[in-house]
């Protein structure tokens, strides 16, 4: 009697697992919009420190990752526990706010161009090279800066997470949430402390000296890393924003029924066409979501830029009405 309860408690947990093992395999791809402007984001945050101070503020950034989730995640499993009716009308906002950060990025680079890119990069150096900043006081700032950031893409991970996982028992969302939370900020900020220090070891290496092949060779890959680096934030700048779209998209098309069913059955008909049908039905669904979180995010940035407008008018009718 012992031995078949020990078995099928084996059983239950080993079912448990693999629940999580596959739960959290979904999670990940669906959070992998956020994944790429996160790790852009946080690697400009950490850029204009000094670089013997680079790997210390990636660690107390993802100090402040891990508080961030120990928030976050307890927050989302009462959400599940009490009020699971609000787990979808979250994951819509979630979207929602995915597909307008995506948009704002896109349309402030339009307007602004590479003028404040510019001046952003100006008050870093003179924050580097003038002796009157106080160094201490500046790396806190930009610590205290990317950890906001990391607020606000935590809760968009944690918001997808749960969405992914709502029905599962309650063990299981433990699971799944507490190995995404911890995942997500490993995986971030390691990478993240690879890629501030990738330009150091292409320094480090294109300046070795000797004639040798293998020594050429080395000066030859640091120099390429040199010029890569930068090229590498921004296409991890622009894999994220492409993501965002296609996530936030995916999210508001499943949450609207109509939306979701159209688009399958668009899909579907893509299918049909001689030749292509496989690759069209499997790339229609996607491109349909990315081109729904476009228009998504232009329509919330309008909304948004219409509603600051409006209080900035009803402000200042009351500054003006006051002055009388």
């Amino acid at each position: 009697m012992a031995g078949s309860s020990l078995l099928a408690l084996i059983d239950d947990i080993a079912t448990v697992l693999d629940d999580v093992a596959v739960l959290t395999k979904l999670a990940t791809k669906k959070t992998a919009g956020v994944l790429g402007d996160d790790l852009a984001l946080n690697a400009q945050q950490v850029a204009g420190v000094r670089a013997e101070r680079e790997l210390p503020v990636v660690w107390a950034v993802a100090k402040g990752s891990l508080k961030n989730k120990a928030i976050l995640v307890p927050a989302a499993l009462a959400i599940s526990a009490f009020i699971p009716w609000a787990v979808t009308p979250l994951l819509m906002v979630g979207g929602a706010f995915l597909c307008f950060e995506g948009f704002e990025k896109i349309a402030h680079r339009f307007m602004h161009g590479g003028q404040e890119e510019a001046a952003h990069r100006a008050e870093l150096a003179e924050a580097l090279t003038n002796p009157a900043v106080d160094l201490v006081a500046f790396e806190k700032d930009k610590i205290r800066g990317a950890v906001r950031t990391d607020f606000v893409l935590s809760a968009e991970i944690i918001a997808i997470t749960l969405g992914t996982v709502a029905s599962a028992p309650f063990a299981t969302q433990v699971a799944v949430l507490t190995g995404i939370a911890l995942i997500m900020t490993v995986g971030v900020y390691g990478i993240v402390a690879g890629i501030v220090k990738l330009d150091d070891a292409g320094l480090y290496l294109s300046r070795k000296s000797g004639e040798s092949p293998g020594v050429r060779m080395q000066r030859a890959i640091g120099e390429w890393v040199l010029r890569a680096a930068p090229y590498l934030m921004k296409g991890l700048s622009i894999a994220g924003t492409a993501a965002m779209f296609l996530v936030g998209g995916g999210i508001l098309t499943h949450g609207i029924p109509a939306a979701h069913h159209l688009i399958e059955a668009i899909a579907h008909r893509a299918g049909s066409v001689p030749g292509v049908g496989a690759a069209l039905e499997f790339v229609t669904p996607a491109l349909l979501d990315a081109i729904a979180g476009i228009v998504a995010g232009a329509l919330v940035l309008l909304g948004v830029t219409a509603g600051a407008k409006i209080l900035r008018s009803l402000r200042g009718k009351d500054a003006a009405a006051q002055g009388h």
